[in-house]
């Protein structure tokens, strides 16, 4: 059943959609291949596509000191028919980014053949790497090790899009910032990913310490984008003091450039961990229209990691979780939290702890079936639509991107609760095989 399940959203996500991009006089199409390629890569102009030919490429993909334009990207593309195939090497990592910018990289497999390197990173003694696509990847084979990653940055990193890839058994799904908070990503956007059975995070982004002094790095409040993605830790997760969350969202400056950054995380799909919860975060984050189902444990947990929570937003979430629904912990001598926290369905053996609870539904884990179709299911049975319409006459919330659609992509009534507004599925699929609208 399981592996049905994966497979299935292995090749929603793999057909991908294609891209428009702005043309010029200048632009041209480099047709290549493995032989070939990498002499090419240097002559790469703003505005050009080095078009990959189907085969076996063994020598990686060093995107260094490459740069497009805002609107003439350079772009390295697989083929339409058949497959590019990048094999990892030892001690290299397979797609290395040095000091680029506006390059969208797209349609390629990633194959980690088990050795402790990366799929994509952004390498540590880069100054930078901004405006960088990544589109429609399939990357496996990267689990080693805990620390072996599928997409990675280690030095400043702003502007990335980060769109339906898959990633399957990786050490870490995504990994994104320094571990010891320098090296920011700021203002990502992270949607339409299929990231499971990863040994630690499914996504991690790093706390941040301050933001570097680089020329073009943002300096006034960025949003960070996380959205329709599924984080899944139902096989392969590490446990004891190895286990992590399928989502890890850490701190901004605590001063100066970045402090009033904030997560918006929406319409994702998070299930199954069986030794940790599915989500973690502190500092300023918005969680809306998510579908969170845990039958081995935690669902949210929002708690100090390497700072406190700050601004925290968590409405209109499904939550079913055998474990805690929604747990906030902190340290009450330094919590400046503002919280908002309603219109959310909770079935979980404990559905809140250390919050108010107002404006939401909350009850135990097996009364979910009293409220929702079949939340007991595995994929792709689950079924968390409703079974009637459910409302709260609480002040809903404003002003959030994208707030007035639910998971599913149905314009919503302020009033519903949880992350389905309507009884009726969307689709004659299950609905969370299905792939969320985009416009």
């Amino acid at each position: 059943m399981m592996a049905t399940w994966r497979y299935a959203w292995q090749v929603a996500f793999i057909i991908g959609t294609g891209v428009v991009v702005a043309g010029t006089t200048d632009a041209r199409t480099i047709n290549a291949g493995p032989g070939n390629y990498h002499a090419l890569l240097n002559t790469l102009q703003p505005g050009d596509r080095l078009q990959l030919a189907a085969g076996d490429y063994r020598n990686g993909l060093p995107i260094h000191h490459l740069s497009g334009m805002p609107d003439h990207p350079i772009i390295i593309s697989g083929p339409l028919a058949g497959r590019a195939v990048f094999h990892a090497r030892p001690n290299v990592n397979t797609v290395s980014i040095v000091d680029s910018a506006y390059i969208e990289i797209r349609d390629l497999v990633l194959d980690g053949n088990n050795l402790p390197v990366d799929g994509v990173k952004a390498e540590g003694h880069a100054h930078f790497a901004h405006h960088i696509t990544l589109t429609n990847l399939l990357i496996l084979g990267y689990g080693n090790n805990q620390q072996t990653v599928g997409i990675s940055t280690k030095c400043p990193a702003w502007g990335w899009v980060i769109r339906d890839n898959v990633i399957v058994g990786a050490g870490t799904g995504m990994y994104l910032g320094n571990s010891d908070g320098s090296d920011a990503f700021v203002g990502g956007v992270i949607e339409y990913n299929y990231i499971a059975d990863t040994l630690g995070y499914n996504l991690q982004i790093k706390h941040q310490i301050g933001r570097a002094n680089v020329s073009g790095m943002p300096v006034t409040a960025q949003q960070t984008i996380i959205r329709h993605n599924v984080f899944s830790k139902a096989e392969n997760g590490s446990s004891g003091q190895l286990a992590r969350p399928n989502v890890l969202v850490g701190h901004w400056p605590l001063a100066g450039n970045g402090v009033n950054d904030c997560y918006l995380i929406y319409a994702n799909f998070f299930y199954n961990n069986p030794t940790e919860a599915l989500f973690q975060g502190e500092g300023n984050i918005a969680l809306y229209n998510n579908i969170f189902v845990n039958p081995a444990g935690d669902a949210v947990h929002i708690q100090p990691h390497h700072d406190v929570p700050k601004t925290i937003v968590i409405v209109y979430n499904t939550i079913v979780a055998s474990g805690d629904g929604v747990r906030l912990l902190h340290r009450p001598d330094t919590l400046t939290a503002a919280m908002t926290f309603t219109h959310n369905l909770i079935f979980a053996g404990r559905p809140v702890a250390g919050l108010t609870d107002a404006g939401n539904l909350a009850q135990d884990y097996a009364s979910a079936e009293l409220y929702l179709r079949r939340p007991d299911a595995m994929p792709p049975a689950l079924d968390v639509t409703p079974i009637r319409r459910l409302r709260v006459a609480a002040e809903p919330t404003k002003g959030l991107f994208e707030l007035a659609y639910d998971y599913a992509g149905q314009r919503r009534n302020p009033d519903d609760m949880g992350a389905l507004s309507s009884v009726q599925p969307t689709a004659s699929v299950p609905l969370l095989l299905q792939r969320p609208h985009r416009e």
